[in-house]
């Protein structure tokens, strides 16, 4: 979230931003909000004023022996007006902090201006994509034919953007949990964490998903639970409502989720495969930084997802996104797209985001610069370390071979119990 005064201060390049963003937000309602809710507070404070006063008045005539039944009779009234007043504080603060959950971050000066993802720049290029000498399959079809995925029976089960990963199938998901996890743990130095797959909505408010995203989520009939869409929400949220020592940072976690998306603005895009699921496993790294460090850790740990795919010899490559493609609460954002054969393209993998202080301010973590010093807000990252699903994708489609059968990729093959083929 915004700081109300930064927004105060500099409404029209907030307003910029949001036309960059391509967002329609309407901003028009903030300044009467915040102009409304000056003059009560200076309203309040002189009838508060006023009322000391009036309340002195009364103790001298009293012990003066006079009447003080007119100054008493005012007192009252104050103190209805102060309430009336406090209620229509609390009215106009609510509006005005509804209206600022909803405005995205300030992207950093050196994000390029963009509508969508065909203006992402691009950075750099890992790895040379393999040249097949036969027709390469997509992996889904090469999942089924290996017996290793199976959608048709997951949409039996539940319903479409769902799969049963199935043998070597899952032990080849599961290899790859476990490798990114011992990875970022031990080379990177992430602590682990195995989050809880269910937060509240307070917990949705701080790291952005609500109220903006709402219809993109599940959430829990009757309860105040979501599922969450990403190892991200509660990993953020475990310092929510703290104020940490500046000793303590930066703090790094590598935590591992299922994730649960409605994809409701997907409709109609990947529906076969396992690049848009309903449900789908990711490793998360989230960090806790210091303001003047953020910068630079947000290159760290683009380069430590980036060495999952390294360590996999998976093609990829690196993108700046534009203001128009980056997420609500990002003030700089670098994807990783993984080279994906049957499709011929680049896609997403993992998305690394510096959000500054806009979810700290949002979920109320700060960090004491030194002793005595005045708490203020840290800066938070995170990044998809990786995507598991489409990493598996990756290594399907990368990796087949023209008798069908798959080559496991050396990092794994412990993962895998000594599985060096998948036929």
């Amino acid at each position: 979230m915004l700081d109300m005064k930064f927004v105060r201060e500099n409404l029209s390049a907030v307003q910029e931003m949001l036309k960059n963003r391509c967002n329609a937000l309407d901003l028009s309602p903030f300044a009467a909000l915040d102009e409304r809710r000056r003059a009560i507070l200076q309203d309040v404070e002189e009838k508060k004023a006023r009322r000391n006063a009036v309340s002195k008045e009364i103790g001298v005539r009293k012990k003066a022996g006079e009447s003080a039944d007119d100054v008493v009779a005012e007192m009252r009234a104050l103190g209805d007006e102060i309430a009336a007043l406090d209620e229509d504080l609390r009215d106009v603060e609510l509006r005005l902090r509804e209206l600022l959950l909803q405005i995205p971050n300030m992207p950093k000066a050196d994000v390029p201006v963009g509508k969508d993802d065909t203006e992402n720049p691009e950075v750099r290029r890992w790895g040379t994509p393999r040249t097949f000498d036969f027709e390469p399959q997509a992996h889904w079809d090469i999942g089924e034919k290996l017996g290793v995925l199976d959608a048709e029976r997951a949409a039996k089960v539940t319903g479409a953007r769902f799969t049963f990963y199935k043998g070597l199938g899952a032990r080849l998901e599961r290899a790859c949990i476990n490798f990114m996890m011992d990875l970022h743990a031990e080379k990177h130095g992430y602590t682990e964490m195995l989050a809880p797959y269910i937060v509240n909505e307070a917990s949705m408010v701080g790291t952005g998903q609500l109220p903006k995203f709402a219809e993109d989520m599940f959430k829990l009939e009757g309860l105040d639970y979501y599922l969450v869409p990403t190892a991200e929400v509660p990993t953020t949220n475990y310092h929510r409502d703290e104020i940490l020592d500046a000793e303590r940072l930066p703090e790094y976690y590598t935590s591992y989720t299922a994730c649960f998306r409605a994809e409701a603005g997907s409709a109609g895009r990947d529906t076969r495969g396992l690049i848009r699921q309903h449900q789908f496993n990711k490793v998360e790294l989230i960090k806790f930084v210091a303001p003047e460090t953020s910068w630079d850790e947000l290159e760290t740990m683009v380069e430590a997802a980036e060495d999952v795919l390294k360590t996999l010899e998976l093609p990829y490559r690196v993108v700046q996104l534009c203001t128009g493609d980056m997420s609500f609460t990002s003030a700089k954002t670098y994807d990783i797209e993984v080279w994906m054969p049957a499709q011929d393209k680049y896609r997403e993998i993992s998305s690394c985001s510096n959000c500054t202080d806009y979810q700290a301010r949002r979920a109320n973590i700060k960090y004491r610069p030194a002793r005595g010093a005045k708490p203020t807000f840290l800066h938070t990252l995170n990044g998809s370390g990786l995507a598991v699903g489409r990493t598996v994708a990756a290594i399907l489609e990368n990796n087949q071979q023209e008798d069908g059968s798959v080559i496991v990729p050396k990092a794994l093959v412990p993962y895998m119990h000594g599985v060096t083929v998948i036929r």
